[in-house]
Order: C-alpha cells, then sequence, then structure tokens
C-alpha cells in the first residue's frame, strides 16, 4: 500500500437499513457467543439483528468503530455488550464504560445489555479474579446508567466445587453451545421484557 491510496480497513462503512423501515431491534456488540449460528437463528434472526462481534476484539477496537460511524443510520432498541475477555494486558472496565456512554449518547432510546466477563481456566487464577473484580466495578457503574442494565452470567458456570466444568467451557474460556444456548435464553427473556 501507498501512501496516497487510502488504508481500506480504517475506513468504516454506515450500516444501511435497505428496506427502509428501520427493522434492526437488536444489535450484539460481542467477541465470540454470537458467533454460534445455531443461537444466532434461533433468538437473534427474528429480531432483525446485527452481529458487529469480530473475533479477538478488545474493548478499545469496539470502542474506535461505535465512535467512528459503526452506530450510523440505525435505531436499536436492544444492544447487547459483552466485550473485554480479550483485555489480557489491562483491566476492561475504563473501556466498557466508555463503549456503554458511546452507547447511551448516541442511542438515547436504546436499552443497553452489558454482560460480565466470564471465569477464565479451570479453578480461580489470577485472570479469573481480574474478571470477577471488573465485573463488580461495572455492576456498580452500570447501575447509575438509567437505560443500561448488567447481566452476570459468570455464576452459571462456575460449580458447587468452585471449578468450571469442561463441559461448559471446553478450552476454560469459551462457552459450549449447550451453556450459550441456556444462558442466551435468559438474556433473550430479559430483552423481550
Amino acid at each position: 500500500m501507498s501512501d496516497e491510496e487510502p488504508n481500506l480497513a480504517a475506513m468504516l462503512e454506515p450500516v444501511k437499513d435497505a428496506q427502509g423501515d428501520g427493522r434492526c431491534h437488536c444489535v450484539c456488540v460481542c467477541v465470540c457467543v454470537f458467533c454460534m449460528l445455531q443461537v444466532w437463528r434461533e433468538f437473534f434472526s427474528p429480531l432483525h439483528a446485527l452481529n458487529f462481534g469480530i473475533a479477538g476484539d478488545t474493548t478499545c477496537n469496539v470502542l474506535w468503530r461505535l465512535q467512528n460511524g459503526e452506530l450510523q443510520n440505525i435505531r436499536p432498541t436492544v444492544v447487547v455488550v459483552w466485550v473485554g475477555t480479550n483485555n489480557y494486558q489491562h483491566t476492561a472496565e475504563q473501556e466498557v464504560m466508555a463503549i456503554v456512554q458511546v452507547l447511551v449518547n448516541q442511542l438515547p432510546r436504546t436499552k443497553v445489555i452489558v454482560l460480565g466477563l466470564l471465569p477464565h481456566g479451570k479453578r480461580q487464577n489470577p485472570l479469573w479474579e481480574k474478571n470477577a473484580d471488573v465485573n463488580r466495578l461495572l455492576r456498580t457503574a452500570i447501575s447509575r446508567l438509567s437505560p443500561a442494565q448488567f447481566f452476570d452470567l459468570s455464576s452459571e458456570f462456575v460449580h458447587l466445587n468452585g471449578t468450571v466444568s469442561s463441559r461448559d467451557m471446553s478450552d476454560y474460556l469459551h462457552c459450549v453451545c449447550v451453556q450459550i444456548h441456556f444462558n442466551v435464553k435468559s438474556l433473550y427473556s430479559m430483552h423481550m421484557q
């Protein structure tokens, strides 16, 4: 790429309402959960949802896209935010709150649902504790923003013995389909309220 050629990866194209009827009801700003086709088709396709998730995203990637036009031309009734798990080098709570603030400012009539970070690893470890701290901070901060809600799924993954099962998270990082289905069903019920 020469100096005269624009970097097309850094140029966002606004989402176009091709039908002209404002049918986008849900926007998902998530890293991996909604990439599973079965769950997407059952719960989110009927809502005419847009999936803005990109595998491996960090909060600063998401924040940049939201600040640079990704929300133009849409007026969803709900936005689901599930980001921060890829922020290994630093904590995510400030950037997640910045994302929520951008959403609240740009989409004032939209309900924003922020999902908590999941535990990483089979048993407690520093990253697991870091994610739990982020969740505590987010729960408190989001409670002050009226159109935003915090929904913590992490307890669904931790068993009575304090461990995460490989049946729920095969690599102790990514959810398996059955667990995603269960948790997304709860989230779907929350959206339908």
